[in-house]
């Protein structure tokens, strides 16, 4: 049996005036989604817990089948994994994101998604004036970045940044346990950002600047039970996201990259699903991940996110299911980590829909793939880590 596991990152969301009180997902055209939906069995998981914050960090271990309350590592610690950073036992990594700041307002959580290569030498330049013995900045994609602080604290209360778009950012600087060496390094990248030549390069082209840098998702490395220890199968992730590659990592699964992946609408979607269906050639089982209907949902976009989602669709979807019949046995599995709705802007608690189809999974009588189809079905997991159990070897 070939499994394939399509993550569309936050592709749930809220019924929206704009839409016609639909959701982007109701209005999208999805007929490979609705393929499946017609030809297997649909339903509804929640992936966050209450009591865990809401985020792919969460999502994506209950999506693998991992009980994300006995593994609870923080963001940092995953994506530096995912960028092969080896933490010491001491090391806390911090998600560093590079923001725009606008007087005393948070602007902008991506800095109008700055391109990796010029991110690269504002990381540098801030680990050149700001690194330590203790402290190290690292270079990751866009605005996702890295610092690692040996002998830091978890015990900081520490704000996502792409929560609070559009708030006076004091309110929610990290506090705790450590946050005078915490918020000393974002005031001051103030200072080395706001005066780098990229930056002023980005102002000339119309384009906000990163000028500023957004600490949070503090943790430390964990151990988590290998997949294939776990569910006795071989298997990898395909992501543009640091934070998936970690997982994969922790996870023992190989990590694929894909040229072109980039994390937002023009990722190469095709490649991503390609490069899946060349992997079980000698896997079990491959997740691909692909983040665009968060980073619209973060942004308000609604006609992005309907775009992130027709894409999924038309060029992961319909290229899996024109290849996957060459496999004698398979499962295929789509579903958002968590629920990214555009009025909040932000990841939020709730059941997300899913919708199985392949070899053994009997059809349980709908036609189109959504949230509102979906929460009318029986087929529910108020524990969302099990839903890989039933995917694997239930149904």
């Amino acid at each position: 049996m070939k499994y394939i596991i399509i993550v569309g990152d936050g592709m749930a969301d809220y019924k929206l005036p704009q839409l016609n009180n639909r959701t982007p997902l109701e209005v999208a055209h999805t007929p490979n989604m609705n393929f499946m939906a017609q030809n297997g069995a649909i339903g509804t998981a929640i992936m966050v817990p209450e009591g865990m914050p809401p985020g792919s960090d969460v999502g994506v271990l209950s999506v693998l089948g991992y009980d994300p309350k006995l593994y609870p590592m923080g963001r940092g610690a995953l994506e530096a994994a995912g960028l092969g950073i080896q933490l010491k036992h001491d090391d806390v990594a911090y998600r560093c994101n590079l923001v725009t700041l606008e007087g005393d307002i948070l602007k902008d959580y991506c800095a109008d998604h700055i391109s990796s290569q010029e991110a690269e030498e504002l990381i540098i330049a801030l680990n050149n004036e700001l690194g330590t013995d203790n402290i190290v900045f690292y270079p990751g994609v866009s605005y996702r970045h890295l610092m690692a602080h040996a002998g830091g604290s978890e015990n900081l209360h520490c704000a996502r940044p792409h929560d609070i778009i559009g708030e006076k950012y004091v309110q929610y600087l990290p506090a705790g346990e450590g946050q005078e060496v915490i918020r000393k390094l974002m005031k001051k990248s103030v200072n080395v950002l706001s005066a780098h030549p990229v930056n002023q390069k980005r102002i000339l082209q119309g384009k906000l600047p990163a000028n500023s840098i957004w600490l949070w998702g503090q943790g430390k490395s964990l151990s988590i039970p290998k997949y294939q220890e776990k569910y006795g199968i071989k298997g990898a992730v395909i992501s543009a996201v640091d934070l998936l590659r970690g997982i994969g990592y922790y996870a023992g699964l190989d990590i694929i990259k894909v040229p072109g992946a980039t994390g937002y609408l023009d990722t190469n979607y095709t490649g991503k699903a390609l490069y899946a269906l060349r992997a079980l050639n000698d896997r079990d089982f491959v997740l691909i991940h692909v983040e665009a209907p968060d980073e619209t949902s973060h942004a308000g976009d609604i006609d992005g996110k309907i775009e992130a989602i027709e894409a999924i669709d038309s060029k992961v979807i319909e290229t899996i299911l024109s290849e996957i019949e060459n496999f004698r046995e398979y499962r295929i599995l789509t579903l958002p980590d968590h629920l990214t709705p555009i009025p909040l802007r932000k990841h939020t608690h709730g059941q997300v829909p899913f919708v199985a189809y392949g070899t053994g999974i009997h059809p349980n009588g709908f036609t189109e793939y959504s949230e509102a189809v979906a929460a009318g079905s029986s087929l529910h997991f108020e524990k969302g880590f099990q839903l890989m159990e039933w995917f694997l070897f239930g149904a």
